[in-house]
């Protein structure tokens, strides 16, 4: 009850105080910061750039702005030189739990505070796919949280030194580890979490759960700093080391911060998020394993039920291998480090197995035995949280796993074999999966999936023909819409959250009138299998891929703040064009971008073609008003501009203003410059029928595997043109 009064009492002196409430309004107002200064989740989604953003920023100067006053508070009464009357009245002790309370509950009320203030201002910027459920754990995890964090923090810094200003300068230097060094470590930066995006489209729980579980740990090893340094607090006059002696006899005190350092490091140790792969991206050590003599593998299948609600994944695959060595072999297969294999069966016998501890790619390898006997079908159960790789880990969400949405990829589906041959070059699989009946099954390549039945609990199983060791499943809440154009059909699936969006940028318009146009001016893209291409836009990943049968469309390339991208269209439909051209230019012809200072790239081209598909859809009038002379101004401007004039000036600039300048510049010669060095060189050429026919030859050039990157100068030769004879200046 004592307590209870003096926290009252304490809570409302707190509430009183004017450093306290400008600690509160900083906080409530900081997440301006990440609207305009702060952006560390850089990817073009709404959610990413009107949510991560401002609420990451809010925590990170939340968690400082109650650190330093933590530091204030617990450092008043010495400042007032009243600590030897407070210590009278009440045991430092207590008052230590005092203040730490209120100060945590002064958080939860900024908190609250917080995003009753910035919920309808994320509302309104967001849009359509703005949903409470993402906003109120974003603020709960990503700002919330950071707060009692900065407190711990504070309080501790104080508590080992007993000063004021040594306690600012400890925080100070715990939060820039944070911001600096820890920054790209997604465990260790306490303060600014690795979020590089949120979806628009789809759930966010991956993310969420790998931020939570970072700042949860961080609360077990904060509290087990505090409590160590709870032991430090100065009482009779004693110094540091007499005042933790007298501390420890009560040995429960010491037995508690034991007990959290030692869940905080297990914590630390065991994450179930990120594996152990071999951070030499070089490495090739599955890949070069040398397949087994006198055994092949005529048939796989597997069924797999994701528990959508947990984020796990269960599964029993099956291997049928022809042995005819006449003697045991150890198959080996690559599997997720996240997951634990139950058990192995041969001709249904267990067998011996094992899961090394090296890890590859996002892979362990499993080993298990089979008999000597001529036909073995081997059976494989597994199951668990799949991990993603550590050399990705600030990227962190590829593996979401929802009623929404899930990936499923190559050893993350089912266990991938690696030193068997298959037999007459195929490795037939058949592939079940069970799944929520809200979802639709996409098998990423020209297998279609077919239901199998509608079961009891509301889930529907799909089965789907599949020939690999691995594979990739798409399944998610997806609108489908098949198109007819450039000779094929196009089945087109985009997020049932993004329907208004995509109908405003009349998508299905733009696919046709893209695929028309480029089939026909430069030839049938080469992924394209049995007449049919399937279009899938997935959850923000970072980029787009293309295998027989299947294109990938990031769901970032289709946000509402891209799609309004004067760059790229100066209307929606327009942009919707431009990304749908790099079906052509960036995947059906790749591109080498090491060059950081030339303008050539696949976006060069696909600006280029999308001013041509705009020229035929609308006009030529209305294509160079929008177009043509856009480029020609902002080429003009980036001729004028100093740095461009004088670069030697751009090396003595910050390193961070360095890069905003070099990204400004590198737009503008990729978006504008190139597609006037295109249009000059059409001119040079003989007209739009000699660029067409140059291009089309280009796209259809017979690749070299060593280097199969379209290259300025490959365009110049087909041209018949100088790098000279392009210049605009």
């Amino acid at each position: 009850m004592k307590r209870f009064c003096l926290f009252r009492l304490e809570f409302g002196r707190l509430m009183r105080s004017r450093l306290a409430w400008l600690a509160v309004f900083l906080t409530v107002v900081s997440p301006l910061a990440g609207l305009i200064l702060y952006k560390p989740a850089y990817a073009d989604t709404m959610l990413s750039m009107y949510l991560a953003n401002p609420a990451i920023a809010g925590g990170a100067a939340g968690g400082i702005l109650f650190g330093v006053l933590t530091v204030f508070e617990f450092g008043r009464a010495e400042k007032a030189r009243v600590n030897l009357l407070m210590d009278a009245a009440v045991s430092p002790l207590t008052m230590a739990w005092v203040r730490l309370v209120s100060l945590m509950g002064a958080a939860l009320l900024t908190a609250g505070i917080t995003m009753a203030v910035w919920f309808p201002v994320c509302q309104r910027l967001i849009g359509s796919v703005f949903g409470a459920g993402d906003f109120i754990l974003a603020w709960l995890i990503f700002m919330g949280l950071a707060l009692p964090l900065g407190i711990l923090a504070g309080a501790s810094a104080y508590q080992f030194t007993g000063r004021t200003d040594l306690s600012l300068v400890l925080f100070a230097a715990f939060a820039c580890l944070s911001l600096t060094v820890w920054a790209d470590d997604w465990q260790l930066c306490w303060l600014n979490p690795c979020v590089w995006a949120l979806s628009d489209d789809f759930s966010n729980f991956r993310i969420f759960y790998s931020v939570l579980y970072m700042r949860l740990t961080w609360l077990t090893a904060l509290s087990a700093v505090w409590a160590v340094s709870y032991l430090c607090i100065r009482r009779y006059g004693k110094n540091i080391c007499g005042s933790f002696l007298w501390g420890v006899r009560r040995i429960c005190r010491p037995a508690a911060a034991l007990a959290l350092l030692v869940c905080a490091g297990a914590a630390y140790a065991v994450q179930p998020m990120v594996d152990h792969e071999n951070p030499d991206l070089t490495a090739m050590t599955f890949s070069q394993m040398p397949f087994l003599e006198e055994v092949v593998c005529f048939a796989r299948s597997a069924q797999v039920v994701p528990n959508t609600a947990a984020g796990t994944v269960s599964g029993t695959a099956s291997y049928h291998f022809l042995n005819t060595s006449g003697r045991a072999q150890t198959i080996s297969f690559g599997i997720n480090p996240g997951y634990k294999v139950s058990s192995v069966q041969a001709n249904g016998k267990e067998v011996p197995f094992s899961v090394g501890d090296y890890q590859e790619y996002n892979e362990a390898m499993l080993e298990a035995e089979i008999p000597a006997l001529e036909e073995v079908e081997l059976l494989i159960k597994y199951g668990g949280f799949p991990r993603e790789g550590r050399n990705t880990s600030v990227m962190q969400g590829g593996t979401e796993i929802s009623k929404e949405y899930l990936c499923l990829e190559n050893a993350i589906l089912s266990p991938r074999l690696m030193n068997v041959a298959p037999d007459e070059g195929m490795y037939p699989a058949s592939i079940e999966i069970t799944l929520p009946g809200s979802m639709t099954v996409i098998p990423f390549g020209s297998g279609e999936a077919q239901k199998m039945s509608e079961n009891e609990d509301g889930t529907v199983t799909w089965r789907y023909e599949h020939n690999g060791t691995g594979g990739i499943l798409y399944a998610g809440d997806y609108v489908r819409q098949d198109i007819r154009a450039g000779g094929i059909t196009i089945e087109f699936y985009y997020g049932r959250k993004h329907q208004s969006v995509m109908e405003q940028a009349k998508a299905v318009e733009a696919v046709q009138a893209v695929a028309d146009y480029c089939t026909k001016h430069y030839g049938t893209l080469s992924f394209g299998a049995g007449g049919r291409l399937k279009l899938v836009q997935s959850r923000v990943s970072g980029g787009g891929y293309a295998t027989d049968g299947a294109s990938l469309l990031d769901e970032a390339d289709f946000t509402a703040v891209n799609l309004s991208d004067a760059d790229k269209g100066s209307i929606p439909g327009e942009v919707m064009i431009h990304e749908l051209v790099h079906q052509w230019w960036g995947l059906g012809n790749m591109f080498d971008d090491t060059d950081e200072t030339s303008p050539w790239s696949a976006e060069g081209l696909t600006v280029y073609t999308t001013y041509r598909i705009v020229s035929e859809l609308y006009g030529e009038e209305y294509a160079r008003e929008n177009y043509i002379e856009q480029w020609q101004q902002e080429v003009k401007d980036y001729y004028l501009n100093f740095y461009v004039r004088n670069p030697q000036y751009l090396e003595k600039l910050p390193e961070e203003k360095q890069l905003e300048i070099s990204g400004n510049l590198k737009q503008v010669r990729q978006y504008s410059e190139m597609p006037l060095k295109i249009l000059k060189a059409q001119e040079l050429t003989g007209g739009k029928e000699a660029m067409d026919q140059i291009l089309h030859d280009l796209f259809n050039r017979e690749l070299d595997p060593a280097y199969p990157y379209l290259t300025y100068q490959e365009f110049l030769d087909a041209c018949g043109l100088r790098e000279e004879d392009l210049n605009l200046a």
